[in-house]
């Protein structure tokens, strides 16, 4: 390797799991010729603040041991300093709770991304840039509004340590005190929507929570995120919608649509819950846009 690879280990992801495999992923990374600088993050966050430190200092090729909330973390210190030529390199080493970027890529285990890591490949893929009231953030992954948010936020706080079956027993709940809520939006300088929705979702890649397949047809390198809309859905139609989202077939319901855009224009931005790759944050959201190509993905 002609520099270190800085390594951003999240040893409390997949409750504990990433820490008591990471010593051994470390070594067999070193055995392939990794040159590593190793840091374990302490706090929410730590992982934003290691990457921007190491790409002031120069470095352009990140390693994340953690789950999608950790792969977050880190693209938050890269952007916006890398907007621009100067592109990072990032992989995944798939030690989380969710694991849903990498399903793009058919990488489905640890051993699976260790392959991938060693082989050398790599491509560009596709980071959204959202800016809303308080400044900006970018993700890979997904951006949900609406009942995906509300659900992912009761996961966090409750259901966490059952992995998808949590998502789903929030789900759950969540239908119970089912809403519509609108934000009106403007798609690539369209006309404004102002239809009521149950849920929208802003995906970049195809999955979420693991293995649910929210925007089938996504592609995270063809520069436009998949919207998916949730219309007037009521608690049985979400009910009967709701498992199909494994396969990808919800999108096929007659509530459900999916269209693409390179950029979101929020017309009356409000704020609300948001989920971003797993994390769930109070966000007033003005827009989302694509940065086409803006990161390199060893996969």
């Amino acid at each position: 390797m002609s520099e270190p690879v800085i390594a951003i280990v999240n040893g409390a992801a997949g409750g504990g799991r990433c820490r008591s495999r990471a010593d051994l992923a470390l070594d067999r990374l070193r055995e392939h010729g990794f040159e590593l600088e190793v840091h374990f993050t302490h706090a929410a966050g730590h992982a934003t603040e290691l990457a921007a430190d190491a790409w002031e200092r120069g470095a352009r090729r990140f390693l994340v041991f953690g789950g999608d909330g950790t792969s977050y973390e880190v693209v938050n210190g890269l952007f916006p300093r890398a907007v621009g030529d100067d592109k990072p390199v990032l992989g995944i080493l798939p030690l989380g709770t969710g694991n849903s970027f990498l399903r793009d890529f058919g990488i489905t285990s640890e051993e699976a991304a260790f392959d991938a890591l060693t082989s050398g490949r790599q491509r560009s893929v596709d980071v959204v840039e959202v800016r809303h009231a308080d400044g900006v953030l970018h993700y890979i992954n997904i951006l949900g509004l609406g009942f995906t948010a509300a659900a992912g936020g009761l996961m966090n706080r409750r259901f966490k340590a059952l992995g998808n079956a949590g998502y789903v027993a929030a789900v759950l709940v969540e239908v119970m005190r089912l809403k519509h809520p609108v934000d009106a939006i403007r798609l690539d300088g369209g006309d404004v929507d102002e239809r009521a929705a149950v849920f929208l979702s802003f995906c970049n890649s195809r999955y979420t929570g693991g293995t649910m397949m929210m925007a089938p047809d996504a592609d995270p390198a063809d520069g436009e995120v998949d919207v998916i809309r949730a219309g007037a859905l009521n608690r049985r139609g979400l009910l009967g919608a709701f498992p199909r989202i494994f396969t990808g077939t919800h999108v096929d319901h007659a509530d459900v649509e999916q269209c693409r855009a390179k950029r979101v224009d929020f017309v009356a931005p409000r704020e609300q819950d948001v989920m971003i790759d797993g994390e769930v944050m109070r966000l007033s959201i003005e827009s989302i846009e694509v940065l086409p190509g803006a990161l390199g993905l060893m996969a």
